[in-house]
């Protein structure tokens, strides 16, 4: 998976740039994020309070700030910004609702070992990656996650005794959110809107959902302003067998994710990804799912979005991204702002989700588009995506007739179509002129 491009920034990744440089380009990334999203869906799947909620996003701002510097700084070396990933949505909202979060925390540790040991010492993730995550699958991958969330955005509209203003309001929502981002992308003086699109989108769909009598805030005035992070806020860790089982394999899908990601920013920045820096990147992200255990939040990874920012800037220098992951640590210190961000209404945020599912799988086409579709191919990027949805939409009661590994696994749909994706590319015999192009992430 050779990576290396012409180097689209103006800057190389070690230059040393002011501080109040880095911060405002630090902030543009943060900006560009929207990172509370994932956390307030896995908070609505888990029928989380109000105040749990803003606990899991306040801890999920802090994971993502300690993950990013210590990738962008010590391990990984790429400037990649850390957040929560998309992929384990539904299995860890599974093994919530059955075990506690506790349980989930707790598998988070030993697969953090076994994620670190592949990166360092054995060295051996950088080969993995070579030979099972060739575009095509890393493409599909990234398809069967956007698909397979719709139904989570759609439910978040039409559940509710109030579905007629749920349909409304997330209308509201998804229309200002694509016009925001028509307009950045249209008018060059205009690109702040781009970056801020999601941001407006909430406040005027928050706006609608207000004369609908659907927004309470009272829960905010009651947050600190100032709380330092605590170990276990979700209870002690349980070691459920099947529990670890399920999201060691959910892990070896975010790194399919991850993996995307460091190419599209080794592709924006003109740095090579060579298999030691694939092998510490491993590493940095095993020190996510560890922080994450430890402190709460949602599993982090790497997000590809801020390849853009890095293209549009031309500034490829670490110290933004690391500038950009001390505000998120200091972002997750205030519980008054995530107390804000968790009372914006559920029909607001699944709008704007289910857009977000959208743009996710056409970057998975965006991936794929090069790559010639035989039969063999169209075989490989299509049955994973019609297992995915098929398990999404089995029956609540067929689902838990299944044994509970196989359970929690069909509850993310996502594991089902990635795994189909990476053994159907292994079994089925190769075309003999392929024609592929370097594997690109969402978030």
């Amino acid at each position: 998976m050779n990576t290396h491009q012409a180097n689209q920034s103006t800057t190389n990744i070690d230059e040393k740039i002011s501080i109040p440089r880095s911060l405002s380009l630090g902030a543009q990334h943060v900006l560009a994020m929207d990172l509370y999203i994932v956390p307030i869906i896995l908070a609505s799947l888990l029928s989380l309070t109000v105040a749990d909620t803003s606990s899991l996003i306040q801890m999920t701002f802090v994971v993502a700030g300690l993950a990013t510097i210590i990738q962008s700084r010590g391990l990984l070396k790429l400037p990649v910004m850390q957040g929560p990933s998309y992929i384990p949505i539904g299995a860890v909202a599974a093994i919530g609702k059955t075990l506690g979060m506790g349980a989930v925390y707790g598998a988070l540790i030993p697969v953090a070992i076994f994620v670190a040991l592949l990166g360092k010492p054995l060295n051996i993730f950088s080969k993995i990656v070579r030979k099972f995550v060739p575009p095509i699958v890393g493409g599909t991958v990234i398809i069967v996650v956007g698909i397979s969330l719709l139904p989570v955005a759609f439910n978040g509209i039409y559940s509710g005794e109030q579905a007629n203003q749920n349909i409304v309001i997330a209308l509201v929502s998804i229309v200002s959110l694509c016009s925001f981002i028509l307009l950045g992308c249209m008018h060059k003086r205009l690109h702040w809107l781009r970056l801020t699109s999601v941001l407006g989108a909430i406040v005027l769909g928050t706006i609608v959902a207000t004369f609908y009598g659907m927004s309470d805030f009272s829960s905010v005035t009651k947050a600190a302003w100032v709380q330092l992070p605590t170990l276990l806020p979700f209870g002690e860790l349980t070691f459920d067998p099947i529990a670890i089982m399920t999201m060691l394999f959910i892990s070896m899908i975010v790194l399919v994710e991850t993996t995307g990601t460091w190419c599209a920013v080794s592709a924006v920045t003109g740095v090579e990804l060579e298999d030691e820096r694939l092998n510490r990147g491993a590493t940095g992200e095993a020190a996510g799912h560890f922080l994450c255990s430890l402190l709460g939040g949602s599993p982090v990874t790497g997000y590809s979005t801020n390849a853009g920012i890095i293209a549009v800037t031309g500034v490829a220098s670490r110290r933004a991204i690391i500038a950009g992951g001390f505000i998120l640590l200091v972002l997750g210190l205030m519980p008054k702002l995530t107390s804000l961000i968790a009372s914006i209404p559920h029909a607001v945020i699944s709008g704007i989700f289910s857009v977000i599912c959208v743009v996710i799988a056409m970057n998975g086409f965006r991936v794929i588009q090069n790559i010639q579709l035989s039969e063999r191919n169209m075989l490989v990027v299509g049955l994973p995506i019609m297992l995915s949805l098929g398990a999404v939409l089995m029956p609540r009661e067929l689902v838990y007739a299944l044994p509970e590994l196989v359970g929690y696994l069909v509850n993310s749909g996502i594991a089902i179509g990635a795994l189909a994706a990476v053994i159907l590319n292994f079994i089925l015999p190769e075309d003999r002129v392929v024609n592929e192009t370097p594997v690109e992430s969402e978030a």
